[in-house]
Protein backbone atom coordinates (compact mmCIF):
# COMPACT_ATOMS: atom_id res chain seq x y z
CA UNK A 1 0.00 0.00 0.00
CA UNK A 2 2.79 2.26 0.96
CA UNK A 3 4.72 1.30 -2.08
CA UNK A 4 1.58 2.19 -4.55
CA UNK A 5 1.09 5.52 -2.58
CA UNK A 6 4.72 6.42 -3.33
CA UNK A 7 4.52 6.01 -6.86
CA UNK A 8 1.57 7.87 -7.40
CA UNK A 9 3.13 10.87 -5.38
CA UNK A 10 5.95 10.21 -7.56
CA UNK A 11 3.93 10.36 -10.28
CA UNK A 12 2.18 13.39 -9.61
CA UNK A 13 5.22 15.32 -8.76
CA UNK A 14 6.74 14.33 -12.10
CA UNK A 15 3.48 15.49 -13.72
CA UNK A 16 4.20 18.40 -12.13
CA UNK A 17 7.54 19.14 -12.99
CA UNK A 18 6.78 18.20 -16.42
CA UNK A 19 3.74 20.59 -17.07
CA UNK A 20 6.28 23.02 -14.93
CA UNK A 21 9.02 22.26 -18.07
CA UNK A 22 6.52 22.51 -21.07
CA UNK A 23 5.14 26.00 -19.27
CA UNK A 24 8.71 27.67 -19.29
CA UNK A 25 9.60 26.37 -22.80
CA UNK A 26 6.36 27.47 -24.26
CA UNK A 27 6.97 31.33 -22.16
CA UNK A 28 10.73 31.39 -23.35
CA UNK A 29 9.54 30.32 -26.98
CA UNK A 30 6.81 33.14 -26.73
CA UNK A 31 9.14 35.84 -25.91
CA UNK A 32 11.78 34.18 -28.78
CA UNK A 33 8.89 34.64 -31.82
CA UNK A 34 8.43 38.10 -29.75
CA UNK A 35 12.09 39.07 -30.59
CA UNK A 36 11.75 37.81 -33.50
CA UNK A 37 8.85 39.94 -34.53
CA UNK A 38 10.51 42.80 -33.05
CA UNK A 39 13.32 42.81 -35.04
CA UNK A 40 11.11 41.98 -37.72
CA UNK A 41 9.65 45.22 -37.35
CA UNK A 42 12.57 47.24 -36.45
CA UNK A 43 14.34 46.22 -39.89
CA UNK A 44 11.67 46.43 -41.76
CA UNK A 45 10.92 50.19 -40.52
CA UNK A 46 14.68 51.13 -41.08
CA UNK A 47 14.34 49.90 -44.75
CA UNK A 48 11.87 51.89 -45.13
CA UNK A 49 12.92 55.07 -43.32
CA UNK A 50 14.80 57.42 -45.52
CA UNK A 51 17.95 58.64 -45.54
CA UNK A 52 18.16 62.19 -44.59
CA UNK A 53 20.80 65.00 -45.76
CA UNK A 54 24.03 64.42 -43.03
CA UNK A 55 27.36 66.47 -43.09
CA UNK A 56 29.32 64.55 -39.85
CA UNK A 57 32.42 65.45 -42.46
CA UNK A 58 31.75 69.28 -42.58
CA UNK A 59 32.98 69.38 -46.18
CA UNK A 60 31.28 69.94 -49.44
CA UNK A 61 31.05 68.58 -52.34
CA UNK A 62 30.41 69.27 -56.37
CA UNK A 63 28.04 65.59 -56.49
CA UNK A 64 24.53 66.37 -56.70
CA UNK A 65 23.74 63.18 -54.79
CA UNK A 66 26.33 61.30 -52.80
CA UNK A 67 26.19 58.52 -49.96
CA UNK A 68 29.14 57.44 -47.43
CA UNK A 69 28.51 54.96 -44.80
CA UNK A 70 31.13 52.67 -41.80
CA UNK A 71 30.39 49.07 -43.78
CA UNK A 72 32.03 47.59 -40.71
CA UNK A 73 28.96 49.63 -38.76
CA UNK A 74 26.42 50.71 -41.41
CA UNK A 75 26.53 54.18 -39.86
CA UNK A 76 25.83 57.05 -42.39
CA UNK A 77 28.44 59.31 -42.47
CA UNK A 78 27.76 61.71 -45.54
CA UNK A 79 24.34 62.07 -47.57
CA UNK A 80 23.41 64.28 -49.93
CA UNK A 81 19.53 63.46 -51.90
CA UNK A 82 20.80 59.73 -51.20
CA UNK A 83 17.03 59.38 -52.24
CA UNK A 84 16.44 61.25 -55.49
CA UNK A 85 16.32 59.08 -58.60
CA UNK A 86 19.80 59.59 -60.89
CA UNK A 87 21.25 58.04 -63.73
CA UNK A 88 23.58 55.61 -62.48
CA UNK A 89 25.54 55.29 -66.04
CA UNK A 90 28.27 52.66 -65.50
CA UNK A 91 27.47 51.84 -62.47
CA UNK A 92 25.06 50.29 -63.54
CA UNK A 93 27.60 47.26 -64.26
CA UNK A 94 27.75 46.56 -60.52
CA UNK A 95 24.86 44.45 -61.31
CA UNK A 96 25.56 43.16 -64.58
CA UNK A 97 28.49 41.27 -62.85
CA UNK A 98 26.53 40.26 -60.11
CA UNK A 99 24.12 38.53 -61.67
CA UNK A 100 26.21 36.90 -64.17
CA UNK A 101 28.47 35.84 -61.16
CA UNK A 102 25.26 34.20 -59.86
CA UNK A 103 24.13 32.57 -63.22
CA UNK A 104 27.56 31.13 -63.92
CA UNK A 105 29.04 28.60 -61.93
CA UNK A 106 32.33 28.20 -63.36
CA UNK A 107 34.83 31.33 -64.73
CA UNK A 108 36.62 29.22 -66.69
CA UNK A 109 33.70 28.52 -68.70
CA UNK A 110 34.83 29.53 -72.53
CA UNK A 111 32.85 32.78 -74.24
CA UNK A 112 33.06 33.65 -77.91
CA UNK A 113 32.54 37.49 -78.18
CA UNK A 114 29.67 37.95 -80.58
CA UNK A 115 30.17 39.65 -83.82
CA UNK A 116 26.53 41.21 -83.50
CA UNK A 117 27.48 43.38 -80.75
CA UNK A 118 29.73 45.83 -82.21
CA UNK A 119 27.95 47.59 -84.54
CA UNK A 120 25.61 48.95 -81.94
CA UNK A 121 28.78 49.64 -79.35
CA UNK A 122 29.79 51.54 -82.43
CA UNK A 123 26.92 53.77 -83.33
CA UNK A 124 26.61 54.51 -79.29
CA UNK A 125 29.97 55.70 -79.40
CA UNK A 126 29.82 53.39 -75.54
CA UNK A 127 33.12 52.28 -73.78
CA UNK A 128 34.70 48.74 -74.56
CA UNK A 129 37.66 46.58 -72.76
CA UNK A 130 38.98 45.66 -76.69
CA UNK A 131 37.85 42.40 -77.03
CA UNK A 132 37.30 41.47 -80.97
CA UNK A 133 34.12 39.99 -82.45
CA UNK A 134 34.33 36.21 -82.05
CA UNK A 135 37.26 36.63 -80.00
CA UNK A 136 37.21 33.21 -77.46
CA UNK A 137 37.97 34.39 -73.85
CA UNK A 138 36.52 32.96 -70.33
CA UNK A 139 33.77 34.25 -68.36
CA UNK A 140 36.60 36.06 -65.92
CA UNK A 141 38.18 37.46 -68.66
CA UNK A 142 34.58 39.76 -69.48
CA UNK A 143 33.80 40.12 -65.68
CA UNK A 144 37.07 41.94 -65.41
CA UNK A 145 36.55 43.59 -69.12
CA UNK A 146 33.05 44.21 -67.40
CA UNK A 147 34.55 46.36 -64.39
CA UNK A 148 37.79 47.35 -65.07
CA UNK A 149 37.66 49.70 -68.44
CA UNK A 150 34.16 49.38 -68.23
CA UNK A 151 33.61 47.64 -71.56
CA UNK A 152 30.14 47.23 -73.24
CA UNK A 153 31.43 44.83 -75.46
CA UNK A 154 32.01 42.74 -72.25
CA UNK A 155 28.60 43.59 -70.51
CA UNK A 156 26.40 42.83 -73.85
CA UNK A 157 28.88 39.31 -74.28
CA UNK A 158 28.18 38.25 -70.69
CA UNK A 159 24.18 39.13 -71.16
CA UNK A 160 24.34 37.40 -74.47
CA UNK A 161 25.96 34.08 -72.93
CA UNK A 162 23.73 33.91 -69.63
CA UNK A 163 20.67 35.07 -71.06
CA UNK A 164 20.49 35.24 -74.56
CA UNK A 165 20.06 38.38 -75.26
CA UNK A 166 20.21 41.96 -73.28
CA UNK A 167 16.42 42.27 -72.30
CA UNK A 168 16.38 38.85 -70.61
CA UNK A 169 19.35 39.31 -68.68
CA UNK A 170 17.78 43.00 -67.61
CA UNK A 171 15.12 41.61 -66.39
CA UNK A 172 17.41 39.34 -64.35
CA UNK A 173 18.82 42.12 -63.24
CA UNK A 174 15.62 44.11 -61.87
CA UNK A 175 14.76 40.47 -60.53
CA UNK A 176 17.66 41.37 -58.16
CA UNK A 177 17.16 44.90 -57.46
CA UNK A 178 13.62 43.73 -56.24
CA UNK A 179 15.28 41.33 -54.24
CA UNK A 180 17.74 43.79 -52.63
CA UNK A 181 15.17 46.27 -52.27
CA UNK A 182 16.32 48.45 -54.70
CA UNK A 183 12.98 50.18 -54.91
CA UNK A 184 13.77 53.54 -56.53
CA UNK A 185 15.67 51.42 -59.33
CA UNK A 186 15.00 49.97 -63.05
CA UNK A 187 17.49 49.38 -65.53
CA UNK A 188 17.06 49.28 -69.30
CA UNK A 189 20.62 47.94 -70.23
CA UNK A 190 23.47 45.75 -69.02
CA UNK A 191 25.87 48.45 -69.83
CA UNK A 192 24.83 51.88 -68.65
CA UNK A 193 24.21 54.27 -71.61
CA UNK A 194 21.29 56.45 -70.96
CA UNK A 195 17.68 56.09 -71.00
CA UNK A 196 14.85 58.22 -69.59
CA UNK A 197 13.76 54.86 -67.58
CA UNK A 198 16.96 53.95 -66.67
CA UNK A 199 17.63 55.07 -63.33
CA UNK A 200 18.79 54.44 -59.39
CA UNK A 201 20.07 56.52 -56.18
CA UNK A 202 22.81 56.88 -54.35
CA UNK A 203 21.07 54.82 -51.47
CA UNK A 204 19.90 52.00 -53.68
CA UNK A 205 23.40 52.11 -55.15
CA UNK A 206 24.91 51.35 -52.20
CA UNK A 207 22.59 48.50 -51.44
CA UNK A 208 24.05 46.53 -54.50
CA UNK A 209 27.42 47.67 -53.35
CA UNK A 210 27.35 46.31 -50.05
CA UNK A 211 25.78 42.93 -51.08
CA UNK A 212 28.58 42.84 -53.58
CA UNK A 213 31.11 43.53 -51.27
CA UNK A 214 30.28 40.35 -49.78
CA UNK A 215 30.74 38.15 -52.61
CA UNK A 216 34.91 37.36 -52.62
CA UNK A 217 34.87 36.99 -56.22
CA UNK A 218 32.69 40.35 -56.67
CA UNK A 219 35.31 42.22 -54.56
CA UNK A 220 38.54 40.49 -56.30
CA UNK A 221 37.12 41.99 -59.37
CA UNK A 222 36.05 45.22 -58.25
CA UNK A 223 39.65 45.68 -55.96
CA UNK A 224 41.63 45.02 -59.13
CA UNK A 225 43.98 47.27 -60.27
CA UNK A 226 45.11 45.77 -63.75
CA UNK A 227 43.91 42.71 -65.60
CA UNK A 228 46.28 40.28 -67.91
CA UNK A 229 43.87 38.09 -70.72
CA UNK A 230 46.00 35.22 -71.75
CA UNK A 231 46.49 33.91 -75.30
CA UNK A 232 43.01 33.97 -76.81
CA UNK A 233 41.76 32.07 -80.58
CA UNK A 234 42.88 36.15 -82.48
CA UNK A 235 46.22 36.88 -80.30
CA UNK A 236 48.29 34.71 -78.97
CA UNK A 237 49.94 36.99 -77.43
CA UNK A 238 46.94 37.98 -75.02
CA UNK A 239 45.87 42.00 -73.89
CA UNK A 240 45.58 44.00 -70.56
CA UNK A 241 43.50 46.83 -69.05
CA UNK A 242 42.69 48.61 -66.15
CA UNK A 243 40.97 50.74 -63.86
CA UNK A 244 39.29 53.72 -64.33
CA UNK A 245 39.92 54.25 -61.20
CA UNK A 246 42.97 53.46 -60.28
CA UNK A 247 44.05 54.83 -63.76
CA UNK A 248 43.25 58.55 -62.95
CA UNK A 249 44.90 58.73 -59.24
CA UNK A 250 48.18 58.96 -58.41
CA UNK A 251 49.99 55.36 -56.97
CA UNK A 252 52.70 57.14 -55.42
CA UNK A 253 50.52 60.19 -53.56
CA UNK A 254 50.29 60.02 -49.71
CA UNK A 255 46.79 59.86 -48.23
CA UNK A 256 45.49 59.23 -44.91
CA UNK A 257 43.10 56.42 -46.55
CA UNK A 258 43.55 53.34 -49.05
CA UNK A 259 40.94 53.16 -51.96
CA UNK A 260 40.43 49.38 -51.49
CA UNK A 261 38.28 49.33 -55.62
CA UNK A 262 36.64 51.77 -57.39
CA UNK A 263 33.82 51.82 -60.71
CA UNK A 264 33.34 54.84 -62.28
CA UNK A 265 30.91 55.61 -64.91
CA UNK A 266 29.72 59.08 -66.86
CA UNK A 267 27.51 60.16 -69.76
CA UNK A 268 26.62 62.98 -70.66
CA UNK A 269 22.92 63.04 -68.89
CA UNK A 270 24.48 61.31 -65.81
CA UNK A 271 27.31 63.41 -65.41
CA UNK A 272 30.44 61.88 -63.48
CA UNK A 273 29.55 59.20 -60.96
CA UNK A 274 31.80 56.90 -58.57
CA UNK A 275 30.98 53.67 -56.70
CA UNK A 276 33.97 53.31 -54.41
CA UNK A 277 35.46 51.49 -50.78
CA UNK A 278 38.37 52.69 -48.81
CA UNK A 279 40.32 51.68 -46.02
CA UNK A 280 40.99 54.02 -43.07
CA UNK A 281 42.58 53.19 -39.96
CA UNK A 282 41.37 49.38 -39.93
CA UNK A 283 37.99 50.55 -40.96
CA UNK A 284 36.42 49.91 -44.65
CA UNK A 285 34.27 52.67 -46.13
CA UNK A 286 31.87 52.63 -48.83
CA UNK A 287 30.91 55.76 -51.25
CA UNK A 288 28.46 56.80 -53.93
CA UNK A 289 28.48 59.64 -55.44
CA UNK A 290 26.19 61.41 -58.54
CA UNK A 291 26.21 63.46 -60.77
CA UNK A 292 28.92 65.22 -60.27
CA UNK A 293 29.74 67.94 -63.79
CA UNK A 294 32.24 67.38 -65.74
CA UNK A 295 32.89 65.05 -68.66
CA UNK A 296 34.87 61.71 -68.92
CA UNK A 297 38.40 62.87 -69.91
CA UNK A 298 38.07 66.61 -67.91
CA UNK A 299 38.94 66.95 -64.63
CA UNK A 300 37.92 63.75 -62.73
CA UNK A 301 34.98 65.80 -59.98
CA UNK A 302 33.57 62.62 -58.80
CA UNK A 303 37.00 61.03 -57.81
CA UNK A 304 38.04 64.83 -56.21
CA UNK A 305 34.73 64.54 -54.38
CA UNK A 306 35.43 60.88 -53.19
CA UNK A 307 38.95 61.99 -51.83
CA UNK A 308 37.52 65.03 -50.46
CA UNK A 309 35.25 63.06 -47.98
CA UNK A 310 37.86 60.14 -47.62
CA UNK A 311 40.51 62.47 -46.38
CA UNK A 312 37.76 64.03 -43.73
CA UNK A 313 36.94 61.12 -42.27
CA UNK A 314 38.47 60.97 -38.24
Amino acid sequence: MKKILYISVTAIILSGFIIAVMQVQELFANEKTIQIAMKKSIEEKNKALPIQNINTLKKNIKSKEALLINLNTNQVLYAKEAEKRAYPASLTKLMTVIVALENIPNLQNQVTVPDSIFDYIQQANASIAGFKPNEKVTVEDILYGVMLPSGADASLAIAKYVAGDEKNFVHLMNEKAKELDMDQTHFENVEGLHHDNHYSTAHDLMKLLQYGMKNPTFKEIFSAKQYGVQKTNLRPQGFSFSSTLFNKISPNKKRSFTFVGGKTGYTLESGLSLASVANKKGKTYALITLNAKGAASGEPMHIVDAITLYSAIK
